[in-house]
């Protein structure tokens, strides 16, 4: 079951007040001159003499854009053909040079940014409010959506061939962005043939994976010459897709983040690449695909480990006193403790240790411990070191480096 976005099925945002056009227009120019400069900071190409063909483009490209979006402001019923096609130029350029897209929309997120930034220097100066703010920011992000689509129209103007995959690269890009314009991103799904479904799976794969592009679904999106792989595959992964992925990238150790809906792609692959990592560190297995909704607690345990060593440090830090081998004894003993809550016999059998043993490193530890562990807050705390601990270690024996100091 898919649903296809529609500019007719849209809400319409929220008309910005007209008088922020005569609070934007004295920033213009300024901006315009910060937007270039760091553009030219941070894209080569654009770091040309000034008299490049790059960079004449960028100057025009970065005024323009930021007088339409002031005159869209101020009289929403503008004409703006002229304004359309100075970025379908650009577009057309950019194909004719025999380039991607991908510097000009960089350009496009670099200008974006330092223009937020900008807003949020002078919004509160000028008393706005935040959901003036608010507004303000949804208009610019889906005003650079528009721009950047209007960049594919002329490249593919200009290089008809592969258009629907082109719209298909545009597509991932988008997808992978913080949810805005869902007119231009219905636009780029239409033309790239690939209606937009309730949910999808996000999928993985190693940096330089060998593929065989000819065995892909017709309704997968896939950058597999990124320098991380992955692919978009509509719905949830069943058995049938599992196989058919596996002959796209034959070598398997694939990660599949969690089905997510339209909003939710970039922390799928996040966290699919998380699990690839773990895999590769052995805290996970290493079958042909690692499925992130059978890992949650173990991704999330080990998502930030500077974190559970701030936590460590703040609840146990009395055991780093002890000699390596009794403080890893008293924390195997305080772990089995925490997540079994079993008796003294119990936790025996599962450390293969005499229960006399464990009354009394239980009897250490609550002397070490005091009252942290009877403060629920604390305790859950030292659990979840414990067990992103005992990941880690596990990571290393199975690598064989014993356990971590």
């Amino acid at each position: 079951m898919t649903r296809t976005l529609t500019p007719g099925a849209v809400q319409p945002r929220p008309r910005l007040p007209r008088r922020l056009a005569v609070l934007m227009r004295p920033e213009l120019p300024s901006l315009s001159k910060e937007i270039i400069r760091e553009v030219r900071r941070s894209i080569p190409e654009y770091g040309r003499p000034m008299q490049g063909p790059y960079v004449e483009a960028l100057q025009i490209g970065v005024e323009r854009a930021l007088t339409d979006f002031v005159e869209q402001v101020a009289n929403p019923r503008a004409p703006r053909e002229r304004y359309r096609e100075t970025y379908r130029r650009l577009g057309r350029f950019e194909s004719q040079e025999g380039r991607t897209l991908d510097t000009l929309q960089a350009a496009f997120r670099i200008g974006a940014q330092v223009a937020w930034r900008r807003i949020m220097k002078v919004g509160p100066r000028r008393h706005l409010s935040s959901d003036v703010m608010a507004q303000l920011a949804d208009a610019l992000f889906a005003y650079i959506d528009e721009l950047a689509a209007l960049a594919l129209e002329g490249y593919l103007e200009a290089r008809p061939d592969g258009e629907v995959e082109a719209h298909r690269r545009r597509l991932l890009e988008l997808l992978l962005r913080p949810l805005g314009s869902q007119r231009v991103l219905a636009d780029v799904a239409g033309r790239a043939e690939w209606p937009i479904p309730d949910e999808m799976t996000v999928v993985a794969a190693p940096p330089g994976s060998p593929y065989v592009r000819a065995a892909m679904d017709e309704d997968v999106l896939a950058d597999l010459t990124a320098d991380e792989p992955f692919l978009v595959v509509p719905g949830g992964l069943t058995p049938e897709r599992r196989r058919a992925l596996l002959r796209v990238l034959p070598e398997g150790q694939l990660a599949a983040g969690p089905r997510v809906p339209v909003g939710g792609v970039a922390d799928s692959l996040r966290w699919a690449r998380h699990a690839l990592a773990l895999v590769d560190a052995g805290v996970l297995g290493d079958g042909p695909v690692t499925d992130c909704d059978e890992h949650l607690i173990t991704l999330w345990l080990l998502s930030d480990q500077a974190l559970v060593d701030r936590l460590a440090h703040r609840h146990l830090s009395e055991l780093a006193d002890f000699p390596i081998r009794q403080r890893d004894r008293l924390m195997d003993t305080l772990r089995a403790w925490l997540v079994s809550r079993g008796t003294a016999a119990e936790i025996a059998e599962e450390l293969n240790i005499h229960p006399q043993t464990v009354r009394y490193r239980m009897r250490q530890l609550e002397g070490i411990l005091g009252d942290r562990l009877n403060d629920p807050d604390a305790r859950f705390a030292i659990e979840v070191v414990l067990r992103a601990t005992w990941l880690r270690w596990r990571a290393a024996e199975g690598a064989g480096d014993g356990r971590m100091n």
